[in-house]
This record gives C-alpha cells, structure tokens and sequence, in this order.
C-alpha cells in the first residue's frame, strides 16, 4: 500500500496525476509528520470525501430550526456541533449523508413518518436556502457534479426504518422523497427486525415484514444499511439481500467486546463476501472499549470534589478546576485509534470494503483527540499514510467503495 510523491509535485503544490514519475520520489511513511499532513489535505481537497452518517437534520430540530425560520445557519461557522460548511470545505467533506434520525420513542407513539418528512424537509431547505454552498444529491453521479461546482453534497439517509411504518408502499415513497439508504432499526427491537442495543429479542432477526422490506429495498434501490441491527438480523438480511449492504457508521467488535452495536469479525468477513462496505464510527465508546469506564471515574471525581467542597459545576472555582482536571486527565481517544480499526477491517476482507461514516452530530463530545469535528478528516488520512496507505487507498476510503456499493444496488434496481 505505500505511496510516492515527487519532492517537486510537493513543492509545488500540484496533484500526484501531474507527478512526473522520473523525478525523485518521496515515501509517505518517512516524511516528517508537518509535510504528510500538508499532502493529506491535498488530498481530502483533490478528492471526493463521503461521510456515511452525520446527525445535522436532528441538530437543527433539536437546536429550533424551523421551515419558516433559520435559527442553525450552517452556511458559517457555528459555536457548537461538529458540521458547518466552512469546516466541511476546511476538512474535505464533499458528501455527508444527512441522517433522518427517528428516535425509537417514536414507534410507540406513532408520527415516525410525520418526523421523518419534516427532517427531509430541514435537509432540502438547506440547499434551497444557500444554493452556493449546498445542493441535494440523489446519485454518486450528483455528488461529481457537485464537487466539480464547489458545494458539498447532501445526499440522505434514514435512521431507523420505524419511519417506514407498517405500510411497505412507504418504501418506494422515500426514495422518491430522497433517501438513499434506510438503518433498519435504531435502539429499540421495530417492525422490521431486532436491534443491537434491546435484549428483548422480539422477533429473532427480521421479521416477515421486515424480510418484505428489505426485498422492497433491494427492488426500489435503497441500500439496506446494517448499523444497529442485532447479529441475528445482520445474518438474516445477509441471506436475503441480492445486493451489496453498508452499515453506515459501525466499528470493529474486536476492539469493543461484547458491544453488540459494533460488527464482530465474522460479520466483517461475511459484509466482505456480499461485497458492501463498513464505515467507521468515531465515537469514543465505538472505538475504545475502555473509554466508557474512563469517562465514570473522572465524572465520579468531579462529582465528589464538587460535594466535598460544596460547589456546584457553575460555580467560577469549580469550572477553573474542572477545566484544569479535565486537561491532566483526557479520557479521549486518539485518531490512530480510528486507523486501528481500519487497519483491522483492510486485514479481514481487503481495503475496498471500508469507509468513513464520523456520527459527527450524533455522538457528543466523545469524538477523539484529533477528530473532533469535520474539519479535521486530513489527520485521519494523514494517519493513514503514515501506515503506508496509497492514494489509491484513501480514495477507496473517502468515496470509491460506497459508490460501487450504491451503483449496484442503482443498476439492480433499474
């Protein structure tokens, strides 16, 4: 996998295609660590970077966008959350799918549908409002297009197949809405299927709905994303789909045991054999079993240094010492830790059956040292070159593998 630059192509700031392969070469692996970053920006800016999950439509709702009104305006720089067009374009992010996220209190009380219009709505209004900065997509042929004019792409999702309610027409309704792929379950076992994080185990896998649904996604061309199902379910859709799948923002089992949410190695090899592709999750608990216990003991500290000394968190004193105990005591993950588990997928089923799917928006502030919102991708690819990963490699990574997968399920459809 290792990859040359010529010193002059550096120099000069040009592409690798402009490279003359009879000058000098360079060895990613041996660069200093300042010169690989500056050629791993290039590239994250040189190609097309797609993200298989970021939680930017529950944002807005959550933050009080509205149809009427714009209270989040990502086109500039935001105070909070991980995505805004300045640092997409910083990063090289040219293609987030929008999660329509559909929390699964919603199966209970009805109006999943309802939800998932309206974040479908949030999600177009975006494009509509700052038509130079943002544009829809539908196809990996609109995500070229869109790379090509400058605007970072918004191709959508849909978390958790709740939305789909018992109606199997709804299917073919949100692909005509946009939605590109569907996580069949989100944290509560659905109509479709069992997912990672209930026990109640409620059908075994996918029901024969869900069985419908998933044959319903293969027919309509919505690819059928495994993120959050069962390993009873994920075996289940694997026998039934004539498709490639994708779990859309997923870690390797093997560095997080007994966490269900994440894919064990023979889930790996048999996603490998189907020809889909994982994208790596960056959260901490997804990619550090030991994050979640190192993130109690420092709150149990705090939590007891506050009582002892009758404080409470908003307190000036308190937030200085805070602020100082948390710096000495980072309970984060690092970057290289992401390219652990890329590393670990690439040595089970080979590199053109991984991807980057971040959760940015969706899992907290529990986002690695290095990784902490869009702009930083080019750590990540920097990381990657360090190991000896081509460019070949990376543009696999950032886009080739899940536009193969999304042009078979189009092509099977069609």
């Amino acid at each position: 996998m290792k990859n040359y630059l010529t010193i002059s192509a550096f120099l000069l700031g040009l592409s690798v295609s402009s490279c003359n392969s009879n000058q000098e070469k360079i060895d990613y692996t041996t660069v200093s660590d300042e010169e690989r970053l500056e050629y791993a920006k290039t590239i994250a800016h040189e190609t097309i970077m797609v993200d298989g999950h970021v939680d930017l439509p529950y944002r807005m709702k959550v933050g009080g966008f509205t149809l009427q009104r714009e209270i989040l305006d990502v086109s500039t720089r935001t105070d909070g959350g991980n995505f805004d067009f300045p640092r997409a374009k910083q990063g090289g992010l040219d293609a987030p799918f929008m999660s329509i996220y559909l929390p699964s209190r919603y199966q209970q009380t009805g109006g999943a549908k309802i939800l998932a219009d309206s974040l479908i709505l949030m999600t177009k209004r975006l494009a509509e409002t700052w038509p130079e900065k943002f544009a829809m997509a539908y196809s990996p042929d609109d995500i070229e297009n869109n790379f090509k004019a400058g605007k970072v792409s918004l191709p959508m999702g849909m978390e958790n197949g709740a939305g789909i309610e018992n109606n199997l027409s709804n299917v073919a309704y949100f692909h005509e809405k946009g939605i590109r792929y569907i996580t069949l379950t989100h944290g509560k076992d659905n109509l479709i299927g069992d997912s990672s994080y209930d026990t109640t185990r409620t059908h075994g896998g996918l029901s024969e709905f869900g069985k419908q649904v998933v044959k319903e996604m293969n027919k309509v061309g919505i690819m059928v994303d495994i993120s959050h199902v069962s390993d009873d379910t994920f075996y289940d859709v694997m026998e039934l789909t004539n498709v490639p799948v994708i779990a859309s923002h997923s870690s390797s089992r093997k560095f997080t045991p007994g966490f269900e949410r994440n894919m064990n190695d023979d889930m790996v090899k048999a996603l490998g054999k189907n020809n889909g592709v994982i994208m790596i999750n960056f959260g901490g608990s997804f990619i550090d079993g030991d994050y979640n216990e190192r993130t109690a003991s420092v709150r149990e500290h705090i939590v007891n240094w506050l009582a002892q000394n009758e404080l409470s968190r908003s307190d000036s004193t308190a937030q200085v010492y805070i602020k100082k105990y948390l710096a000495e005591h980072n309970v984060f993950p690092d970057v290289s830790l992401v390219a652990d588990h890329i590393d670990h997928i690439v040595s089970l089923i080979g590199i053109e059956h991984v991807g980057f799917g971040s959760d940015f928006d969706g899992v907290g502030d529990s986002l690695p040292n290095g990784l902490k919102d869009v702009s930083m991708y080019p750590n990540l690819i920097a990381e990657l070159l360090k190991r000896g990963y081509s460019r070949e490699d990376i543009e696999k990574i950032c886009y080739k593998n899940v536009f193969r997968v999304w042009k078979a399920v189009e092509e099977a459809a069609s």
